[in-house]
């Protein structure tokens, strides 16, 4: 139910946000139409670009939803959090003999951890004895009521309600289920907000990143962990082009090296990088060798195909031309083919990295002590939360950050990438 909330908010948000912003925009400046949209695109590149305002209140909607269900200090405004405080409820007993006596139950809900005395029981003038409780937030607590009334006494009625074994009535600030052995079991209401060990709030996960920033994490910075990491996507990633995109190149310009490697090729592309670990692990251990063969793997195919779609991408009308104007063999794959196929290998380069960066992750959270998914995979054996929501928004931004660079590399390196 709190899934579809939040759910509901976020589009909420979204939709919110775009009319808005639409109506701010179409007060300041002259609305546009499809008509100015290209009609043609090349390369990658869309005819329609990323709006920077609607990325800026996406980012700011996520951390309000999160914050709201978390009861952050950050975030303007909560969610209904969880009851704590003093609370009670009344029963009512029957003893064998069919006379009937009501009671209160006493509960204090408070915070998890804290340390806190019982409160004080209600006096009841028949044989029902009544009980008191201490129960954490978000928890709950058996409630021995008709053990404290007597021999053969059972509980017919809560709060005016009745009751029967597997059966649930509201209370004040919670509600009683019975059991199947007439016991009393009492949960505080929760509210609407995220438990912290389930998702803990912005402030926690930035006071951890801080502190693991620089007092480490079972005697490993932060640093050490990220470093771990991009040395073994790197690594596998330029292994891998060195191997992949000669291989692309031959398959695009042979026909008997196209007929060779493409059933290989073909084979090994769908199979995840994750279902070739325990074979890396038998043949190369699981030392840095291992994850680097692993990585090599994976962006190994990758590049391949890329090398071959580029090289099968090249306009004819081109070496055709260069033909015509006396050009070599070697100076047309030089001066033709290269240029004209490095728009594809660095699209397939973008991707390989992707591919690379989840893959050491998954690598490291199955055999290893250093790196940021060995990290988290440690983190989540404790059920330190806030140390695995920490790593996944690190791992995110490394990963943006990669990809920007790979774009920003190729629009200098690859400057007629789009032109005829």
């Amino acid at each position: 139910m709190s899934g579809l909330l939040v759910l509901f908010i976020y589009v909420a948000l979204f939709i919110g946000a775009y009319l808005a912003v639409k109506a701010i925009r179409s007060s300041m400046a002259k609305t546009t139409d499809f008509t100015s949209l290209k009609t043609v695109t090349f390369g990658d590149e869309s005819a329609v670009t990323a709006d920077r305002a609607a990325s800026i209140i996406s980012v700011a909607a996520i951390f309000l939803v999160w914050g709201a269900f978390t009861g952050s200090n950050y975030a303007p405004i909560h969610m209904p959090g969880p009851f704590k405080g003093y609370t009670e409820f009344t029963y009512v007993s029957q003893n064998p003999a069919g006379e009937t006596s009501q009671a209160t139950v006493n509960v204090l809900v408070h915070d998890f951890g804290a340390d806190v005395d019982a409160p004080e029981a209600t006096e009841s003038t028949g044989f029902a004895q009544g009980d008191t409780a201490t129960v954490a937030a978000w928890r709950s607590v058996l409630i021995r009521a008709a053990r404290n009334d007597g021999e053969g006494v059972v509980v017919t009625q809560v709060e005016g309600q009745d009751i029967s074994p597997g059966e649930t009535v509201k209370v004040p600030n919670g509600k009683v289920t019975m059991t199947t052995k007439g016991s009393l079991n009492f949960s505080p209401y929760a509210g609407m907000q995220m438990e912290s060990i389930w998702l803990p709030s912005p402030e926690a996960v930035t006071h951890r990143f801080q502190e693991i920033l620089h007092e480490g994490y079972r005697g490993i910075v932060l640093l050490e962990h990220i470093r771990w990491s991009l040395y073994r996507v790197f690594a596998g990633f330029i292994f891998g082009s060195l191997v992949g995109i000669p291989l692309g190149y031959a398959m695009g310009l042979s026909g008997w090296a196209r007929g060779w490697f493409d059933p290989i090729v073909e084979f090994m592309r769908p199979v995840p990088p994750l279902a070739l670990i325990p074979l890396v692990i038998i043949w190369f251990g699981i030392g840095e060798s291992g994850k680097i063969v692993l990585l090599f793997l994976a962006a190994l195919w990758v590049m391949i195909i890329a090398a071959r779609a580029g090289v099968s991408g090249v306009n004819i009308a081109k070496v055709q031309a260069a033909y015509a104007l006396g050009a070599s063999k070697a100076q047309v794959l030089r001066y033709v083919i290269v240029p004209n196929s490095l728009p594809e290998i660095f699209t397939g380069a973008r991707v390989s990295m992707g591919v690379c960066w989840g893959t050491v992750v998954a690598a490291e959270m199955l055999a290893g002590e250093k790196g940021l998914g060995a990290m988290i995979n440690t983190a989540s054996k404790f059920q330190l939360t806030d140390i695995v929501i920490m790593g996944i928004i690190i791992i995110g931004v490394i990963g943006f950050g990669i990809d920007v660079l790979m774009r920003k590399l190729e629009s200098y390196l690859v400057p007629w990438k789009g032109k005829s």
